[in-house]
């Protein structure tokens, strides 16, 4: 095994580390949201707060992972590209060599062999080129739209039914049952005003 291939090995084992990297992350920050909607249930919202803090910051690391994995596919497929031309390039050097040979003697049977084998390689070579830059066009970056706290807070709560009332100084403890009730309170009120627009 040459250098590169080596070079070549340490790449590809770094990029599936990577991304194995980016799903324990993933499984952290559902964990994390997991604990958020536990701590809005309990009316604990310092503690709901943190563990939001904690879910976005691990769904960054784990884009973060997946683009350095990605970064490195990238990599590795250059190289993977350079080992290839290396080998086809000492190929084409033996048929070269081959070639010069067979036209010295002039034998039209082996020039025709060796121009075969020739264009087979060049075509093997084309073949490796297109998946080598159909690999590296499939490789995106990806892009972490920014989540903030209270948004994550929201969704969470909506998710565990449960209505989050984020103008509440962190001091005063509203119990949820009556922040439910005033919204179901208002909403009859909207609706008694609607008919009495419609009379």
């Amino acid at each position: 095994m040459s250098n590169m291939e080596k070079h070549l090995f340490n790449l590809k084992f770094a990029a599936k580390e990577l991304g194995r990297s980016a799903k324990k992350c993933d499984k952290e920050e559902k964990a994390e949201k997991a604990k958020i909607k536990k701590a809005i249930q309990k009316g604990n919202m310092e503690v709901a707060r943190i563990h939001a803090e904690n879910a976005i910051r691990q769904k960054n690391q784990a884009v973060n992972f997946l683009r350095m994995s990605a970064r490195v596919d990238a990599v590795a497929a250059r190289v993977q590209t350079a080992v290839t031309m290396g080998k086809v390039t000492k190929s084409m050097a033996g048929v070269v060599k081959s070639m010069d040979a067979t036209l010295k003697t002039m034998n039209l049977e082996k020039i025709s062999a060796l121009m075969d084998k020739f264009e087979h390689q060049f075509e093997t070579l084309d073949v490796q080129t297109q998946q080598m830059e159909d690999t590296m066009s499939s490789t995106t970056t990806l892009t972490t739209p920014q989540n903030q706290v209270d948004m994550l807070l929201q969704e969470m709560a909506d998710e565990a039914g449960l209505d989050l009332n984020m103008e509440l100084p962190q001091g005063q403890t509203g119990s949820v049952s009556t922040s439910v009730a005033s919204a179901e309170q208002d909403e009859l009120s909207q609706r008694l005003a609607r008919l009495r627009d419609q009379v």
